[in-house]
């Protein structure tokens, strides 16, 4: 006998029936609270009465003042979240599963009932009930997670890439109405210029099986604005498939931030190299060719001997001089006013390769002549190739070095080739060096893309938007 308390409320006419249907309760439940509704006024009451809280409604189908369909609607609305089972003479199956669409959780015959049978449909109806309403809260605190986020949110098809759900603040920060969004797919919200690496991405990540993902993307407004987002997305199931939810943070102002600072930096860092470039060229320079000036007045005075001691002195003061020179151009190529970006490379090479160590390619496309370089890019550039050409010289072993600079669909390319060592991608990429350049190029939204393996050299490409 099940020990636990029942309150039951019997919505049955018949005195018979109700009688049966009370020794059949109290043969499997001990001591249960039961209450008969003759009709359907008693039962509203009772069941509209805050003070009753009913663990099961057992429910005729023909009472005096009410029956069928109308009835079973009513009971349903008047008694949310209480599970209902009919007990009923009619063996009419297809009002049976009708009645079960509704929200009915049983419809058991009377000619058929037992003790056994009724307590199993109780048990069984007050669990359903119990699951149905969990999940309902469950929905409800998801709905609630999802529609008053302060973040968007949506849900896509994983197939189609298609909005199935948007949240408000999705629709506000984006500008799209709810149903514009699902008229859409994810890759409207991206430039065209970054889809096709969208679609490599997510097929990278169903190869894989990828769980959570983020990364870093560029989203557009309605209004046309992009905007850079962290996005956060994870796969999640739902009744008529899988999907992905997707949560989107917009960093642009984050990232506009991180810009100045790193202006500001490079800015201090170019300041100090150019004074200390100056220092070199204006005051280092002078002193060492005030010193050649006054050995060369003690030629005259010198004996055979001592000849081949100045011959050497002079010889190593003027390689002095030619390494601070090129020293000083290298730290402060702004130094020379109005100097092209080709002017500059070439001589960053002649400074670089001094002892003729390789054989050195520049290929410069000459589209490039006719565009104008703010002084800004075109420092950073130069400051971008300086760091390349000092980790061939330091790690690469290279004999020879390609340089070629490319204007294509208002992209700026340079690209870089070496015939050295190479490396493993992962062993360097975490350098400073790289980090160096990386930081440069992200300050106008460009692109590096390494390519090396063992054995097999490097090869570098930027891509730079002139825009």
């Amino acid at each position: 006998m099940d020990k636990k308390k029942y309150k039951v409320l019997v919505i049955e006419d018949n005195p018979g029936d109700f009688m049966i249907i009370e020794e059949f309760l109290t043969e499997s439940l001990l001591a249960p609270d039961i209450i008969n509704a003759e009709n359907f006024i008693r039962a509203s009451k009772l069941l509209l009465d805050e003070n009753n809280t009913f663990d099961i409604i057992l429910l005729d189908l023909s009472l005096p003042d009410k029956g069928g369909n109308k009835l079973i609607d009513e009971i349903l609305m008047i008694s949310p979240g209480t599970p209902i089972i009919i007990l009923t003479g009619y063996s009419d199956m297809n009002f049976a599963i009708q009645a079960i669409s509704y929200g009915i959780e049983d419809y058991l015959l009377k000619d058929e009932l037992s003790a056994a049978i009724l307590y199993k449909s109780i048990t069984y109806s007050i669990e359903r009930q119990r699951s149905k309403s969990e999940l309902l809260e469950s929905e409800k605190r998801y709905s609630n997670l999802f529609h008053l986020s302060p973040q968007p949110m949506w849900v896509y098809d994983i197939d189609t890439f298609f909005f199935v759900q948007v949240n408000k603040a999705a629709i506000n920060h984006y500008g799209y109405s709810e149903e514009e969004f699902l008229q859409m797919s994810v890759m409207d919200i991206r430039p065209k210029t970054d889809q096709g690496k969208l679609l490599e991405s997510i097929g990278q990540r169903k190869e894989k099986d990828i769980g959570l993902n983020s990364g870093r993307f560029r989203h557009i407004k309605k209004s046309g604005e992009i905007m850079e987002v962290e996005v956060f997305s994870a796969p999640i199931k739902m009744a008529n498939g899988d999907f992905r939810s997707v949560i989107s943070y917009d960093i642009t102002e984050k990232i506009q931030y991180e810009e100045l600072i790193t202006k500001a930096i490079i800015k201090t860092q170019e300041e100090e190299r150019y004074e200390i470039g100056s220092e070199l060229h204006d005051n280092i320079c002078q002193t060492l060719a005030v010193t050649q000036m006054s050995i060369d007045k003690l030629k005259d005075t010198l004996n055979a001997d001592t000849v081949p001691w100045y011959q050497n002195a002079r010889k190593t003061l003027l390689q002095a001089l030619d390494e601070i020179r090129n020293l000083s151009h290298r730290l402060a190529p702004a130094f020379y006013d109005n100097i092209t970006l080709e002017e500059s490379i070439r001589k960053l090479i002649r400074t670089f390769d001094v002892n003729k160590k390789y054989t050195i390619l520049l290929s410069f496309d000459d589209l490039l002549e006719n565009r104008k370089i703010s002084n800004e890019l075109q420092l950073n550039l130069y400051r971008i190739l300086q760091e390349q050409l000092r980790n061939i010289e330091k790690y690469a072993s290279a004999t020879e070095i390609k340089i070629i600079l490319l204007l294509r669909n208002e992209n700026l390319y340079l690209t870089t080739v070496d015939n050295g060592v190479g490396f493993t991608m992962d062993d360097k990429l975490a350098g400073i060096g790289f980090a160096n350049m990386r930081r440069r190029i992200e300050l106008f939204k460009g692109e590096m893309e390494i390519n090396s393996s063992p054995g097999n050299g490097c090869k570098i490409v930027i891509t730079i938007p002139f825009s």
